[in-house]
């Protein structure tokens, strides 16, 4: 199996690829167009990215079946591109989380001790240890999360070794697992800037929180609340934040913010670094020895398990629900064209095969396949496949 690796892969990780047995072709700097050229060229199965955008033109310019993001996100992937030419996409979920945890626990200690500030004054040759006296402390104060995945649950953590209090909000976070997580739940964003000294957000960028974090949600923040995104630019209204910042005295740390060079070095423009109470990191919140370590073994399992088995650990764009409507549960003598049999029946009643699965009893005699179909097959059409010489039972149950 050919493997396109686009990107900066770690040594070790490029060795146990090529020790698995499969073809590894290495290109970490190509980009756009030529990233494209290269999925053509290469004649690869597989290609693994970290921060390199695949669009819809290098899915379509080979014969790709997987792309994996060697990460937590995958918004720089056309994933609807890739469902639509049925290639699986996987990430590496979890494997960077106590890194952006660390990072973020690191911006909060720098915002309420100005570190950034103190340091390029020492290096002026100012002294100042009346401005640099001031910080309000964190313990005893409140930390509010947004997005209690991997990393909002390492940050927690984190929090409460300072002695913090942690609220939190998560579309999935229900009162036992906030119990279990020792956090208190709320009800919504906006509930968590209300209670929160310190707020830090660690959401997932989708449909659903692409500008979630908007001008009501910093009109709750209390004058001089800290607040810091290591999660996605484009889950926060920069507007919104800048005019927090300004009129309400928000301080801010971000990792990443709109228009951010694509390369690894570049010029920065921003507004948001226009402003003396915002810092700001170069998006390398996952950016640890550690965590590269951690998602490089994860990538490799991946893709073991791809060309062992064609199973695609954390695929991210298998449907969740199909169309299916019913399952037919057929148990069968394990012989050739039995299936054939089946699925040429459901054909010739005009019944399509969202799902089917074949699990064969020990001795290979006989077999039950589990065929979620769109419709509810007629009884002439039961029947029909029922009349086949080596189907042993037959039955339909309803999926909704």
């Amino acid at each position: 199996m050919r493997v396109l690796i686009a990107d900066k892969f770690p040594e070790d990780g490029l060795a146990a690829i090529r020790g698995a047995g499969l073809d590894v072709a290495y290109q970490p700097d190509v980009k756009g167009d030529t990233l494209t050229a290269a999925v053509r060229e290469s004649g690869a199965e597989v290609l693994v990215v970290r921060g390199t955008e695949v669009k819809a033109d290098a899915l379509r310019a080979g014969r790709l079946g997987l792309v994996v993001r060697a990460g937590a996100g995958y918004n720089t992937i056309d994933v609807k591109t890739a469902s639509e030419l049925g290639i699986y996409v996987s990430n590496c979920p979890g494997k960077n989380a106590i890194a952006v945890a660390e990072l973020a626990m690191g911006l909060i200690l720098a915002l309420d001790r100005q570190i950034p500030d103190a340091v390029a004054d020492l290096r002026r040759g100012v002294w100042d240890k009346t401005r640099y006296s001031k910080a309000s402390g964190l313990f005893g104060r409140t930390l509010g999360i947004v997005g209690m995945g991997s990393i909002g649950t390492e940050l927690a953590r984190r929090a409460r070794a300072f002695g913090m209090e942690v609220v939190a909000w998560s579309r999935s976070l229900t009162p036992e697992a906030a119990q279990q997580k020792d956090v208190t739940a709320m009800p919504s964003p906006v509930e968590v800037a209300k209670r929160a000294d310190v707020v830090s957000v660690h959401l997932a960028l989708n449909p659903d929180t692409r500008g979630l974090l908007g001008g009501e949600f910093f009109a709750a923040l209390r004058p001089g609340t800290l607040f810091v995104n290591t999660a996605r630019a484009e889950v926060v209204d920069e507007a919104a934040l800048l005019d927090a910042v300004r009129n309400r005295g928000l301080r801010v740390a971000v990792d990443v913010f709109a228009g951010e060079p694509a390369g690894g070095t570049g010029a920065v423009e921003s507004a948001l670094f226009e402003e003396k109470n915002i810092y700001g990191t170069h998006h390398v919140g996952a950016s640890t020895e550690q965590a590269q370590e951690a998602i490089a073994t994860e990538t490799v399992r991946i893709l073991t398990e791809y060309a062992s088995s064609g199973r695609v650990p954390n695929c991210v764009n298998i449907a969740r629900r199909t169309p299916a409507t019913h399952l037919l549960i057929v148990r069968h003598l394990d012989r050739v064209g039995v299936l054939a049999h089946v699925f040429g029946r459901l054909k010739d009643a005009g019944i399509n095969v969202q799902q089917t699965e074949n699990v064969v009893f020990e001795g290979a005699t006989a077999a039950i396949a589990r065929i979620h179909v769109d419709q509810q097959p007629a009884t002439d059409t039961l029947d029909a496949i029922s009349a086949g010489s080596d189907i042993l039972e037959l039955s339909v149950v309803p999926l909704r």
